[in-house]
């Protein structure tokens, strides 16, 4: 569930999956990353029960603001070990302290038996100074046998990074899921972030009852780098 191109999860990343890169000397408009974490982490749930992750993907930007990309992790809840998320967006300046990015991701999980597991979302953010408004809203899926509708689940989230002196940065996230698709819940993280070495915690507070285990605090290290193509 990529994060590291989208403002609201960032949240993927920020967001949940908190992936921070160092740059290399840029080709025009294409890039690869590659990344590894102790815990792979979305929207403060483990994609890999706990296990470490190793990730990676290619991207697409011009002057625009038109982005695309296609982004894979392994990932081991449910019945798949794989993750492969296609995307794209545009983003752009309204002022020269505002600015926004609307796109669409397709989270899909190819070698998933049931082949049950694939949804999409559309998105969209507002980033001012520091902080990031971002909305998330379920488009399609078919997770169950019984699909979903638009709009049946919407996931809303507000982050803030800053940085230090040092050159480290601090990222805080926030995050709410509601709907009928997927479990009510609250998420919040924290990470630290230099020379493309992360280190965070996150936690979800769960509506109802969960599993033993599922709300705990968790940490994660994780390392990943840009490479401009």
């Amino acid at each position: 569930m990529k994060k590291s191109l989208l403002n609201i999860a960032l949240t993927s990343v920020l967001a949940t999956s908190a992936f921070v890169s160092t740059q290399a000397s840029a080709v025009e408009g294409l890039s690869a990353n590659v990344a590894a974490t102790s815990n792979y982490l979305w929207r403060g749930l483990e994609q890999t029960g706990g296990d470490a992750a190793i990730s990676g993907g290619i991207d697409y930007a011009n002057d625009s603001g038109f982005y695309a990309g296609t982004w894979a992790s392994n990932a081991s809840w449910g019945d798949m070990s794989t993750e492969l998320d296609l995307y794209f967006g545009f983003g752009n300046d309204i002022s020269e302290d505002i600015s926004y990015d609307v796109g669409y991701i397709y989270y899909a999980y190819p070698d998933s038996i049931a082949d049950e597991n694939d949804f999409s979302e559309i998105y969209v953010s507002l980033s001012t100074a520091g902080f990031t408004f971002g909305v998330a809203v379920l488009a399609d899926s078919e997770v169950g046998g019984d699909g979903a509708e638009f709009g049946d689940s919407i996931y809303a989230n507000i982050d803030y990074a800053f940085a230090l002196e040092s050159g480290a940065e601090i990222a805080l996230h926030i995050g709410d899921y509601s709907g009928d698709f997927s479990a009510e819940s609250t998420d919040f993280g924290a990470s630290i972030s230099k020379d493309g070495f992360t280190f965070g915690v996150s936690k979800v507070s769960f509506d109802d009852s969960v599993s033993a285990g599922e709300d705990d605090l968790k940490f994660y290290v994780s390392y990943s780098v840009d490479i401009d193509l």
